[in-house]
């Protein structure tokens, strides 16, 4: 009888841990990818595949707007590098100083009061001068050399070369270059070349009018050249195919009531968009940035996805927003697609508020269209 006992004992004890124990991983079903607000570059795929053209389908993902024409010309400024030198070649002339010769290259450096001291690569002072510093290119383009943490830093840009000094110190090298060539090195970064010229249309006309609605002027200049903004690799980016989609919309741009408007974009939006304010916390509403169904975003390899890991891995993920130790995640207000809005942490000694934003970075998901399930 003692043994028995011990044996029960032992075994009720097994039944009472095996749900603890059990309940170990959490899976994060998902879909889209990205911020899921405007158009969806595979959804967009998806129409042109389907016969729509370029209109149409910037029509569908921006509710109640048009395509227009852009009033003149209009140049872009990039932040290509930020570094404590900056070394370039291909450059024709600082306007108004000096000739400078295409074969050279140069190198910048910042002086205590701002101005850049330029010098050949053997070390040659050709002078100092007030920032900024702006290079014309030449017929060859000037060619940035160097890394600074962005594969676009060393390539080869239209237009003119401009450095003045960094917020953090250093200096910033920014490609001030025209506008509809600016577009010629952004489209094939943004969407594979290989896609019908429909949907490269729609990418080349949202990524103009982005261009043209956001700017970080404050700050020198007014795009990125990476996801912060739009994809940019100057010419090692151009393609013909993204080019001619490029030539074909010159000038156009999406308009709501005559304006031009944000046209944001991602790459997936999982079967439907979402409203601005669901997806960036906090945003105003825009009419322009509703949701809307997306049919076809099915050709996307990230309509649906699944994340999956221990516990402990998510609690060290959330730490800080996790009171004991994780027990589940539960999602509080979602979107007018499952897009997570607001949730709940919870953790053995209490719950947290937190944001669909929020998990995801944490969580490292492709997007906040997801469901939370603990086993």
């Amino acid at each position: 009888m003692r043994l028995a006992t011990i044996l029960l004992a032992a075994f009720l004890g097994l039944v009472a841990t095996a749900p603890a124990q059990a309940a170990s991983r959490l899976i994060v079903r998902g879909g889209g990818f990205g911020h899921g607000i405007g158009m969806s570059q595979y959804g967009a795929l998806g129409f042109a595949q389907h016969g729509k053209d370029h209109a149409f389908i910037l029509g569908h993902y921006y509710t109640g707007t048009r395509v227009a024409r852009l009033d003149g010309p209009s140049q872009v400024r990039v932040l290509l590098q930020s570094a404590s030198r900056i070394s370039f070649s291909g450059a024709a002339s600082l306007p108004g100083v000096r000739r400078l010769d295409p074969g050279t290259t140069y190198r910048a450096t910042r002086r205590l009061n701002g101005a850049v001291t330029l010098r050949s690569a053997s070390g040659k002072l050709v002078g100092t001068y007030e920032s900024p510093l702006t290079v014309t290119g030449s017929a060859e383009a000037i060619r940035l050399r160097g890394h600074s943490g962005n594969a676009t830093s060393n390539g080869r840009y239209r237009g003119s070369l401009q450095i003045r000094p960094a917020a953090g110190g250093g200096l910033n090298a920014i490609n001030q270059v025209d506008l509809e060539d600016y577009i010629r090195g952004v489209v094939a970064g943004e969407s594979p070349a290989s896609w019908p010229a429909e949907a490269l249309r729609a990418q080349a006309v949202a990524a103009r009018t982005y261009a043209i609605t956001t700017s970080k002027g404050g700050a020198g200049f007014d795009q990125y050249a990476d996801t912060r903004s739009q994809v940019y690799n100057g010419i090692a980016g151009e393609r013909p195919t993204t080019d001619a989609a490029v030539a074909a919309t010159r000038g156009e741009i999406v308009t709501y009531e005559g304006k031009p408007v944000v046209t944001y974009y991602s790459s997936t939006s999982g079967g439907r968009s979402e409203n601005i304010e669901n997806s960036f916390i906090g945003a105003p509403p825009q009419p322009w940035l509703k949701s809307v169904e997306d049919p076809f975003d099915g050709v996307s390899p990230h309509h649906r996805w699944v994340k999956r890991m221990s516990l402990g891995e998510a609690g060290r993920r959330l730490r800080g927003l996790v009171k004991g130790s994780l027990r589940r995640i539960r999602v509080v207000q979602r979107g007018q697609s499952p897009r997570v809005v607001r949730a709940q942490v919870v953790g053995t000694r209490g719950t947290t508020r937190t944001t669909g934003p929020v998990l995801r970075s944490r969580l490292g998901l492709l997007d906040t269209w997801a469901y939370f399930t603990v086993r």
